[in-house]
């Protein structure tokens, strides 16, 4: 096989998908390949519509463009895929009741991580200060058990 023809191949493999939407007005077209990044594969483990090649995602980006074509808002079209898939689908959920956990738990291991820091901090200064007052004691112990050997000498 030359390597023109494969060079041809690979490339249409590449940006073939890209070129197979067709959309009445160009302006779609980037509108298309935000949503289509931003949510996420049913199936797929992790992987967005637009890196995945599982049947219900060429469904749903065909299903976008048709909506889009329907002059939709982008917030239109995730509201209709939400309520069809849950907020699954979403890569960034809104925060509302169901998914205030998610959003909020990164705050509250942040906030208990420092309060962690701050008690082990002060645990750490009172026993480094009981530690000096206790080496001092120590010391004058033992000075005067130095003086007082010395003296009966």
């Amino acid at each position: 096989m030359p390597i023109g023809l494969a060079a041809a191949l690979f490339t249409s493999m590449l940006f073939g998908s890209e070129n197979l939407v067709k959309f009445s007005d160009e302006s779609l077209r980037i509108r298309y390949q935000t949503l289509i990044t931003e949510l996420r594969c049913p199936k797929c483990q992790n992987q967005n519509l637009a890196d995945s090649n599982a049947p219900i995602s060429q469904d749903l980006r065909e299903e976008i463009q048709r909506m889009l074509e329907q002059q939709m808002s982008n917030r239109e079209i995730k509201q209709h895929l939400t309520s069809r898939y849950s907020d699954f689908i979403l890569y960034r959920p809104d925060v509302n009741k169901t998914t205030y956990l998610l959003w909020g738990s990164p705050l509250a291991i942040l906030m208990i991580g420092l309060l962690i820091a701050v008690r082990l901090n002060r645990r750490n200064r009172i026993h480094a200060g009981s530690l000096d007052k206790t080496e001092v004691d120590q010391e004058s112990r033992i000075a005067e058990i130095l003086k007082s050997g010395e003296d009966d000498k």
